[in-house]
C-alpha cells in the first residue's frame, strides 16, 4: 500500500496504465468481435486519451471517495494492509466501471454517429466491463 503522495501517484500511474490498456483491448475486441493485431492497434490508438481521462477520474474523483467510504465503513486504520488494499480497490471498481463504460459508449457513438444508442450501449457496457475489471483487479 502506498505510504505517501509520491508512492500513491506512482502506483496510480502504473495501475491505471495497465487497467486502461487491457480494458481498451477487451472493449475493442468486443466491438470488433475478434481479438487480433488490428484489435490491438485500434485499442492502442484510442489508449492515450482514455488513459488521461481515466487517470484524472481516478486521481481527482474516485480515489478520495473510495478511500473515504472504505475507511468509514469497511476498514479501520489498524486493519491489515491486505484488507485495506482489497477494500479500497473494491470501492474503486464500481465508480470507475460506471465512468469508463460511459466513456466507451461516448467513444462508440462518436465513431458511429449514432447517438440514439448511447444510453443502451452504456448500460450494456457496465456488466461486461464490471466482470472484466474485477478479474484484472484481483
Amino acid at each position: 500500500m502506498p505510504q505517501n503522495k509520491r508512492e500513491s501517484f506512482i502506483y496510480s500511474v502504473m495501475m491505471c496504465f495497465t487497467m486502461v490498456l487491457w480494458m481498451s483491448i477487451y472493449n475493442v475486441a468486443l466491438h470488433m468481435g475478434v481479438l487480433n493485431f488490428d484489435t490491438i492497434c485500434a485499442a492502442w490508438l484510442g489508449f492515450p486519451i482514455a488513459y488521461v481521462f481515466a487517470f484524472c477520474c481516478d486521481w481527482f474523483l474516485v480515489s478520495g471517495i473510495a478511500k473515504g467510504f472504505a475507511f468509514r465503513f469497511l476498514v479501520k486504520p489498524d486493519s491489515s494492509v491486505m484488507r485495506k488494499v482489497i477494500c479500497i480497490s473494491s470501492c474503486m471498481v464500481v465508480p470507475m466501471v460506471i465512468i469508463m463504460s460511459m466513456y466507451g459508449a461516448l467513444e462508440g457513438c462518436v465513431k458511429s454517429g449514432n447517438w440514439s444508442l448511447l444510453f443502451i450501449i452504456w448500460l450494456t457496457n457496465i456488466p461486461k466491463n464490471f466482470i472484466m475489471h474485477c478479474h484484472f483487479s484481483f
